[in-house]
């Protein structure tokens, strides 16, 4: 069992598929390796696991009349708690819907619940999603798989954390700012952050409407390249909720040549030099392609300098009436220390001027980046300029600006874990494409997965 404790999402479908292992043989592996690390990881903040053995009996039951439900027949999975589950309560990391059970699913989960998937339980996650360390007041903070001193990132951290654990296939979390690429570079998982408007965002924590929404991304998570695909071609597509979802087609990565695609780098983005264990990473994934007859050639895209200063500006812009709106409309009269510090950056009172200038400014940085699809189709670039911090440790301004000049762009992104540190911290690497060409990156990350040493798990016994 645990030979499929480590295998990726499709293979796990194909065994209860084919009736090579029972659903509920597969759900109770995961919820014991749950049970035997989450007490050191405080990842999964909600267990529904009684429900979980429930729907695996029934997924049994069916499969042996011939009733299958789709491409996830009976295979357990974790959701991120900013994401609505009907049937569990789901907070948002905020006190004030710390019981509070959502009257519909969010349409990612909805969509993955359609095709058989069976909930394992919430994973846990800054409140309103809004740190890049997953710490709140209702459930604490998650720990590193690799060194419980340190943060898992966030604000997908409780997903990223159980995934590395071997104790869930897939999550699927969210990305305003990097906060799906952030924990799985932290902890050394894979996934993708699809181009905006791919995948709708109705029914998680930040509002589908508004100024930040064209920001943000829900995506899987999961150990395995092949995963992210499989499970991006279920949760894509327009809602007719979320206006900002786009009916765009979904291109096949296995039908992608990677000798055919131009590829670009950079090691520095021009506004935070990153570690040299960081450097090293991409200069390493850069040789690998060059020993396969691959071309590489360092660029950066015109304007990203611009992408801290742009990126600060469109949060401020609405001088915090977001987040007033979302303590109100939770009923929460005790944030976080991070919501509060959001809400110190928050005040800008911009003139009608001013509000405009900030927009056309993000757009004609979008225009400008865009421009770098001239001359390639893939960029390989540092996912943060360091390695897994500290609890509680600030990082200096410009370290997330590795992500979050492709939330301003809208350019797709994936993730691997492509090296390791001295302290043997995960080091991922971003692979990006233009927007709606997902199949590139992805395409290139299953090929250096392939090359590169396999996944191997923390040993989280390890822990004192």
């Amino acid at each position: 069992m645990d030979e499929l404790l480590n295998n990726s999402i499709v293979a796990i479908a194909d065994s209860i598929r084919t009736r090579k292992v029972k659903s509920k043989e597969v759900v109770t592996a995961f919820l014991d390796r749950i049970e035997g690390v989450n007490k050191k990881l405080n990842a999964v903040v909600t267990s529904t696991a009684e429900m979980a053995l429930k729907h695996a009996d029934k997924a049994d039951a069916d499969l042996d009349k011939g009733n299958s439900h789709g491409s996830l027949h009976g295979v357990p999975i974790t959701i991120k708690d900013s994401l609505d589950t009907i049937d569990v309560v789901t907070t948002w990391g905020t006190l004030g819907r710390k019981d509070f059970r959502p009257g519909r699913d969010a349409t990612c989960v909805d969509r993955l619940r359609k095709q058989g998937a069976i909930l394992l339980g919430k994973t846990n996650t800054p409140e309103f999603t809004l740190s890049f360390q997953t710490d709140n007041l209702v459930f604490g903070k998650t720990n590193n798989p690799y060194d419980p001193t340190r943060t898992p990132g966030g604000s997908s951290g409780g997903a990223a954390a159980i995934i590395a654990a071997g104790a869930s296939p897939l999550d699927i979390g969210t990305d305003t700012d990097g906060s799906l690429r952030l924990p799985s570079h932290f902890c050394g998982i894979a996934c993708i952050k699809p181009t905006s408007g791919r995948v709708p965002c109705t029914g998680n924590a930040l509002p589908s409407t508004g100024l930040i929404a064209p920001l943000t991304q829900p995506g899987p998570m999961a150990r395995y390249v092949e995963d992210l695909y499989y499970i991006l071609k279920i949760i894509s597509g327009p809602d007719l909720l979320d206006p900002h979802a786009i009916d765009a087609h979904l291109h096949d990565p296995y039908q992608v040549d990677v000798a055919t695609l131009r590829i670009g780098y950079h090691t520095d983005n021009g506004i935070r030099a990153p570690s040299k264990d960081i450097v090293q990473t991409v200069i390493d994934v850069v040789d690998l392609l060059m020993d396969h007859n691959l071309t590489a050639t360092e660029a950066r895209p015109t304007g990203i300098e611009m992408a801290g200063f742009i990126f600060t500006q469109v949060l401020s812009a609405d001088d915090g009436e977001m987040l007033d709106v979302l303590l109100e409309d939770s009923r929460t009269r005790e944030p976080s220390p991070s919501i509060l510090e959001n809400m110190k950056r928050a005040t800008s009172e911009l003139s009608a001027v001013e509000f405009a200038q900030v927009m056309n400014l993000w757009h004609n940085f979008q225009s400008s980046m865009l421009g770098y699809f001239h001359d390639f189709d893939i960029l390989i670039t540092p996912v943060n300029a360091g390695a897994a911090i500290e609890h509680g440790e600030k990082e200096e301004v410009g370290s997330h600006t590795y992500t979050s000049a492709y939330n301003l762009a809208g350019w797709p992104a994936t993730v691997i874990r492509a090296g390791t540190t001295d302290r043997g911290l995960p080091i991922g690497i971003q692979i990006l494409s233009r927007p709606f060409r997902e199949d590139h990156c992805l395409a290139v990350a299953a090929w250096l997965e392939s090359r590169l040493d396999p996944f191997k798990p923390p040993e989280i016994n390890a822990f004192g």
